[in-house]
């Protein structure tokens, strides 16, 4: 019995939704890392068979990462990772300088001193992801940030919405970035969080926006290739088995 099969022993309601959460993270977390490049067909059998699930399970999870835009559900054809088109892209930066420019001064106005301290924590285990050279985890500590900020907000349906641009900026990074550089400079994470602690709304947000110019200055039409196999994406899940 799998990981994920184990972890739920009864059926019902309850049981399913509790695979669905574990089986969503996980692709979540493989598109937010880059371990699955835009454009990978998401075979529901496959995937079926290296979480132990079912494939009602893993079409609910599949369905779920499609209203966030980040997975593409095609009619006869199965599921892909949504590839960003180069205008999509722009729009997508467009929406964040928006959004951002909302949950920063949101922030501001109502983040905790527990929050701030959960943040500069975050940041550090960021710095030591980059450090070691652990790019997916850095990437995805980087867009864990930009999670807790929306959180510090108190606003659910911005929340949400970020949720989806942040797969969806970890989706263009992927096509489109130079380099294997992360996508946030750590001192621009750093700084932004001492002007929300300050209470400093006017340098908060101006930080934001040139924090969100500088991620998208380093994006080109060049992408970098990872490997599409579902099986070598997710070893992690087969090697608890």
């Amino acid at each position: 019995m799998s990981e994920l099969s184990s972890s739920v022993e009864t059926e019902g309601k309850s049981g399913s939704m509790a695979q669905d959460d574990i089986v969503y993270a996980h692709i979540f977390d493989a598109i937010l890392e880059r371990r699955l490049p835009p454009g990978t067909k998401l075979n529901e059998e496959a995937l079926g068979d290296i979480f132990g699930v079912s494939r009602t399970i893993i079409r609910r999870s599949l369905l779920r990462l499609s209203h966030e835009q980040v997975v593409v559900i095609r009619p006869n054809r199965g599921a892909i990772v949504a590839a960003p088109s180069v205008e999509e892209a722009k729009q997508v930066f467009i929406a964040r300088q928006a959004l951002e420019a909302a949950i920063t001064e949101l922030a501001v106005m109502n983040a905790t001193a527990k929050q701030i301290s959960s943040l500069r924590k975050l940041i550090v285990l960021e710095n030591a992801a980059t450090n070691q050279g652990d790019l997916g985890k850095a990437i995805r500590l980087s867009g864990e940030f930009h999670l807790q900020l929306a959180e510090m907000s108190a606003n659910v349906p911005l929340l949400n919405f970020q949720r989806s641009l942040v797969s969806l900026t970890s989706l263009i990074i992927a096509q489109y970035e130079v380099g294997n550089s992360t996508p946030c400079v750590l001192d621009e994470h750093s700084r932004l969080l001492d002007a929300i602690e300050a209470k400093d709304v006017v340098t908060a947000c101006q930080l934001m926006q040139e924090h969100l110019e500088h991620i998208e200055s380093k994006l080109n039409l060049d992408g970098e290739t990872v490997s599409s196999d579902l099986h070598v994406v997710f070893s992690n899940v087969l090697n608890k088995k």
